[in-house]
């Protein structure tokens, strides 16, 4: 709290300096004279944190009583606001009439009055303390600045701010505790973002009310702008935040500008008339008094910017770069409001700079704040020929954020760089322009939708008469319309993303002005010839727009953007309601047009396969409801001859699917499709049974012509095409393939156009048989066990026939029965599960014989180093479509490792590849290791181990090959690639140490084990054989939690001999080195600090080492450790601790335990490691550290 201050006696008093000192204007706290706090006794100081308290404890007792505003009428007495800061935070007046009542206590008592509101803006910095204040008459600007010191007392724990807030110097005090509570600005809650706007509110009612009294005294503006000044330059965030964001006074003052233009246009006007009505050479009172009413509003708008000027050098330029975002926030809010009100004074390069420099901000608010406001400036042409210098300097900066990281932001930046393009001529660069139009093919939607906004105005703007003129008939809407659409199929054609129309539709969407939509007209564009030669499509602009035609219907079908661009919205009634007409108006048109546009392309593979996508969004009750059905007779027409016409796959596919749709059982529609179906499968099952026998029947096949073969491989297709979506089994075409399939296993000689579809459609028919046996099981009515074996016998021949297949001489035949053999596999693998047992005569499991060679298909057809050279040659085209095959094949295997078809153990062959292969296939093998880890984590992380120790043990072996060079082990590159593969699979283990502690844990043994163990090919005859290998692991020893590191270094102790101790130096023991210092959280690099902390570790017995000497001088034991016979015992018991079969946390030791805290087991055990096996307990040797369980069950 402020109190009032006491008058200054007449004499001063003096600092020890001899200068003139500042009069002390005591506080009054309850009752009692309060010192400078800077000079009083420890006794007083207690005091003053006693006080201090006190106004703590009472302002928390009023915000709990504020906080129940329905008590009864005592306790609303009791709440009754009465300072400044009580009646803004509980909101509960009008702000206009606090403002006013504020304003009468002035024009009483100024001091009084100021000293409340400066304690209004200290209490809603969140200050609970309390404010003193002293006067000062003559001290120097120096001695003055002496006095604003801001420290803090260790004693007392108290916090000391001085502030000059003329014609005082304040001193607020609060305890240090205070900060960490938050401010009321920031505070959550909807009480306190009620403040805030209040408080907001609170600053631009003062000004606004003050405008016609105060505002121009030169004492009120004065004290606020000292204060504010003193705020923003302190260390405490919260006196930073309020200060600056009472900037909102320059918004309010820009608004009494405002006002006062039309003040002084009135009073000049008043004026001009009475000195016209006044005689020439005189002047009366009246005349006089309008002429000072004049010079005094003229005056005013000087004294306010000037007020401007201070605010804004003591707040906004100390803290526009203030470390705290919501600070520079503010500032840059504020700064774009200013530009934009009062452009006369703010607009120009003095203050845009401040703007143009935050665009740099590291904050995404700050720069998203910054666009926002310059936008509001592009937006008036009026104000932008004062921003040339600008558009110079910061240009480049603006169209650099379109490619922000931030989607918001680079949407702003688009839509300012938009608004400079259409406003700011020759600004924007037509190179930059054409940068822009990229973004429609964008996956953030927003930011597609504005460059889409951009298109439109840039390539369909035209003169507004030519525009007029061009919608006055239907032949110049239709020659609009064409020249509309050639300047978007142009663009599109041009920019090569030939791919991507249904992104450039959903972008132009909103903003095409219904070009897209006015079926009427794009379709008659098609149909009809043009009237002249150069306006006639050529045949590439003809498909972009039957592409265009085919993303607007469905854009307009389904109502949501494209995949990858966002999910559905949710629409309104209305919205529902235009959507459904819209379909409606869309179905009938296509309805009548389509047949007659099938009918015009129907040799044009890729014009007729988008045209059949449109009929599957149609709204099909049109059909019956507007009495078109001899439409549909049409379309199914148009589709029998396509389907007759072409072997297509994707034609073939579409007609399928629209036969599916138009089958529907509940349509009114389904009789006449159906029978429409039917013949036209009889049609194709007759030709093909008449070319199988004729082709059987010459020579057993081998008579045939080739003519022969290509008609029959035609029908193939079309026939698989239509049993993917139907069930063909009545007419046994699954029978006849199955014999082509077997010719072609004994014989040979088919092409693969003819055998690539006879395995789908076998496969096809085979899982067709499934379905119906399922389908009779659900319907409570088995089948039969002879069904079931038949269906069996068919299965496995069909098996066989794609095992034999995988050699086949032909790369697509076999990677289609490989593809086809996984996906049958899958089915097997699951039958006779649950409650269909009836189905376990169908269950199938490969073999390891067959395992092996389908892993070893994988390695040839997809990891082949033959093929690699081969495709470097080939085009772009080429090798994305290799790379897609491969893709296939890869990820069919992987599936069936995910479903535990196959030993999860042979996907080693697999990661093996993973880093060479990254780019192309890293994203499936990635997925197969946290799938595999989902089923199984220890076996999945056997599997990351097993793989690094076979590419260790093959490096190794190129290593001894080529000793002659004299490399490191550990320096070559492959051993470099191994150990980068290692922090790979380290990272897929995640941030969730618990849950990965298992597998981490034997990855660990693992390979400490194998870093120990087999025969050393080193001079060095200590030196274990594959101890480079600690490098590898140790990249996964940051997965391990710290009392688990305890573990695997106790683990490690064990191999550790007295030999080794002895003779571990030099660079062969580096890996020792470096995987002690992952496990332990040194980074000691010096041998001796590493061999010295080595001679800590317990020493073995004597005895051990020539136990140790005796095994590797026996070759045929490999797999004995160093250690010896107390490596045995010990096994044992890492096994326990080190446990990777099962970890149950008992009492985790906190983390501030060190390795010298061990158990008491531990020690002991440590103590004895070189002991005989017999020395040891049988307690000791089951006995666990507290940090682990372990599950003796799974030993």
């Amino acid at each position: 709290m402020i109190a009032e201050p006491s008058p200054a006696p007449d004499t001063s008093q003096k600092e020890s300096d001899g200068q003139e000192a500042a009069e002390p204007a005591s506080a009054v706290q309850n009752g009692g004279f309060v010192k400078n706090p800077c000079n009083l006794t420890p006794k007083e100081r207690r005091k003053v944190q006693e006080q201090c308290d006190n106004v703590r404890k009472k302002n928390i007792s009023s915000r709990k009583r504020s906080s129940h505003p329905e008590s009864s009428e005592d306790e609303v007495e009791e709440v009754e606001a009465v300072t400044l800061f009580e009646v803004v935070s509980l909101g509960k007046r009008a702000m206009q009439s606090v403002v006013d009542d504020w304003i009468e206590a002035y024009k009483e008592d100024r001091d009084l009055a100021l000293l409340d509101l400066i304690h209004f803006f200290i209490q809603c910095s969140g200050c609970q303390g309390m404010v003193t204040a002293e006067m000062y008459k003559s001290l120097h600007s120096s001695d003055i600045l002496k006095k604003m010191i801001e420290k803090f007392d260790e004693e007392t724990g108290l916090q000391y701010k001085r502030i000059m807030a003329r014609p005082w110097i304040l001193t607020v005090t609060w305890p240090m505790e205070l900060e960490d509570e938050g401010y009321p600005i920031v505070k959550p809650g909807p009480h306190w973002k009620k403040f805030k706007a209040n408080f907001c509110e609170f600053t631009a009612v003062l000004i606004q009310q003050c405008q016609y009294s105060i505002l121009y005294d030169g004492y009120l503006m004065n004290t606020i702008t000292s204060l504010l000044s003193g705020l923003t330059g302190s260390v405490v965030r919260a006196f930073r935040h309020t200060s600056t964001l009472a900037v909102k006074l320059v918004t309010a003052l820009v608004s009494v500008i405002q006002n006062l233009d039309v003040s002084i246009h009135n009073a000049q006007q008043l004026y001009e008339v009475e000195k016209n009505r006044t005689p020439e050479g005189e002047n009366g009172p009246r005349l006089d008094e309008l002429d000072r009413k004049r010079k005094e509003c003229q005056q005013k708008p000087v004294e306010i910017e000037n007020m401007m000027n201070a605010l804004f050098k003591g707040t906004f330029v100390q803290r526009y770069r203030d470390v705290i975002p919501e600070i520079r926030i503010v500032c840059i809010e504020e700064m774009g409001s200013w530009l934009k009100l009062y452009p006369n004074m703010f607009l120009n390069d003095s203050y845009l700079k401040y703007l143009g420099w935050m665009l740099y901000d590291k904050q995404a608010e700050v720069r998203l704040k910054c666009l926002q406001g310059l936008r509001g400036l592009y937006e008036h042409k009026e104000l932008i020929f004062k921003m040339g210098l600008f558009n110079t300097r910061f240009k480049s900066r603006i169209v650099s954020m379109t490619t922000d990281k931030e989607p918001e932001v680079a949407v702003e930046a688009m839509k300012l760089v938009m608004l400079m393009v259409l406003h700011c001529e020759n600004t924007v660069s037509s190179e930059e322009c054409e940068a822009m139009y990229h973004f429609v093919y964008a996956t953030y939607r927003p930011l597609a939708v504005v460059a889409g906004e951009l298109l439109c105005k840039r390539l369909f703007c035209l003169p507004q008469g030519e525009e007029d003129a061009s919608h006055s008939k239907k032949k110049n809407k239709l020659v609009y319309s064409l020249g509309r659409l050639k300047k978007l199929i142009t663009f599109f054609l041009s920019h090569g993303f030939h791919k991507h129309v249904t992104y450039l539709v959903d972008s132009l969407w909103d903003w095409e002005d219904g070009l897209l939509r006015d079926w009427e007209c794009l379709t008659n564009l098609l149909r009809d010839k043009p009237m002249r030669k150069e306006e006639a499509f050529t045949d590439a602009q003809e498909s972009v727009l039957v592409e265009i035609i085919a993303a607007a219907v469905r854009q307009t079908a389904e109502g949501h953007p494209p995949v990858g661009r966002g999910g559905r919205k949710t629409l309104s009634a209305k919205e529902k309601r235009v959507h459904v007409e819209e379909c409606i108006r869309m179905t009938e048109r296509f309805i009548v047009v389509l047949p007659e546009l099938l009918a015009k392309y129907s040799s044009d593979i890729e014009k007729v396969t988008n045209f059949l996508q449109i009929p599957q969004y149609y709204n099909l009750n049109v059909y019956v409801a507007g009495r078109l059905e001899k439409y549909l007779d049409a379309l199914l027409k148009e589709m029998k001859e396509l389907v007759h016409r072409h072997t297509d796959l994707n034609i073939l596919e579409a007609c399928s699917k629209i036969y599916g749709i138009l089958s529907d059982d509940q349509l009114t529609l389904h009789p006449v499709v159906s029978v429409a179906l039917h013949q036209l499968i009889d049609e194709m099952a007759k030709d093909f049974s008449h070319l199988l026998d004729e082709f059987f029947q010459e020579e057993e096949g081998f008579g045939v012509s080739e003519e022969h073969i290509i008609r029959m491989s035609c029908i193939l297709k079309r026939l698989t095409a239509f049993h993917n979506a139907h069930d063909l089994t009545s007419w046994h075409i699954g029978d006849r393939t199955l014999k082509i399939l077997n010719f072609e296993k004994e014989n040979g000689g088919l092409p693969a156009e003819t055998l690539i579809p006879a395995l789908e459609c076998s496969y096809f028919a085979l899982l067709w048989k499934l379905e119906l046996a399922t389908e009779s099981l659900v319907a409570e009515k088995p089948p039969t066990q002879e069904s079931l074996s038949e269906l069996n016998e068919q299965m496995v021949c069909f098996r066989l026939i794609c095992e034999a297949y995988l050699n086949h001489h032909n790369k697509d035949v076999s990677e289609k029965a490989f593809i086809l053999l996984c996906d049958l596999l899958i089915v097997l693998s699951h039958q006779g599960v649950d409650k269909d047992e009836d189905f376990s005569v169908l269950k199938f499991l490969p073999d390891h014989d067959l395992q092996s060679r389908m892993i070893e298909f994988v390695k040839d057809h997809v990891f082949g180093e033959n093929s690699l050279p081969e495709e470097m040659n080939r085009e772009e085209a080429h090798r994305l479509e290799s790379i897609y095959k491969k893709r296939i094949v890869l990820a069919e295997y992987c599936k069936l490792i995910a479903y535990n078809v196959v030993e999860m153990m042979t996907a080693v062959e697999i990661y093996k590849h993973y880093m060479q292969t990254y780019h192309d296939f890293g994203d499936i093998i990635k997925e197969t290791i946290n799938r595999t880890r989902h089923n199984n984590r220890i076996e999945s992380a056997r599997t990351l181990i097993v793989c690094l120790q076979e590419l260790y043990q093959n490096h190794m072996a190129t290593y001894c090959n080529n000793n002659s060079r004299k490399k490191q082990i550990d320096s070559s590159a492959s051993f470099a690639s191994i150990k980068e593969l290692a922090r790979r699979f380290s990272l897929t283990f995640g941030w969730d140490q618990m849950n990965s502690r298992e597998s981490i844990a034997m990855i660990h043994k693992e390979g400490i084990d194998f870093a120990f163990h087999g025969n050393s090919q080193d001079i060095d005859y200590y030196l274990p054989p594959n101890l480079t290998f600690l490098a590898i692991i140790s990249e996964f020893s940051n997965k391990l939690l710290k009392p688990d590191k305890k573990l695997v270094y106790y683990y490690l102790q064990e191999f550790v001999t007295d030999h080794m101790l002895l003779t571990c130096k030099g660079e062969k023991w580096h890996p020792l080195y470096c995987y002690r210092s992952s496990l332990i959280g040194t980074d000691d690099d010096a041998e001796s600090t590493i061999a010295s902390s080595f001679r800590e570790w317990p020493p073995a017995d004597r005895s051990k080492v020539f136990a140790t000497k005796r095994k590797f001088s026996d070759e045929s034991i490999v797999d004995i450790s160093l250690p010896g016979s107390s490596r045995q015992t010990m096994d044992l018991q890492s096994d326990s601790h080190l446990s990777y079969f099962s970890w149950k946390s008992k009492t985790v030791t906190s983390e501030e335990n060190t390795l010298d805290e061990l158990d008491p087991a531990v020690q002991d055990t440590s103590s004895r490691m070189g002991d005989s096996p017999e020395s040891l307990s049988e307690e000791q040797t089951e006995d666990d550290i507290d940090v682990v369980e372990t599950d003796e069950g799974n030993l």
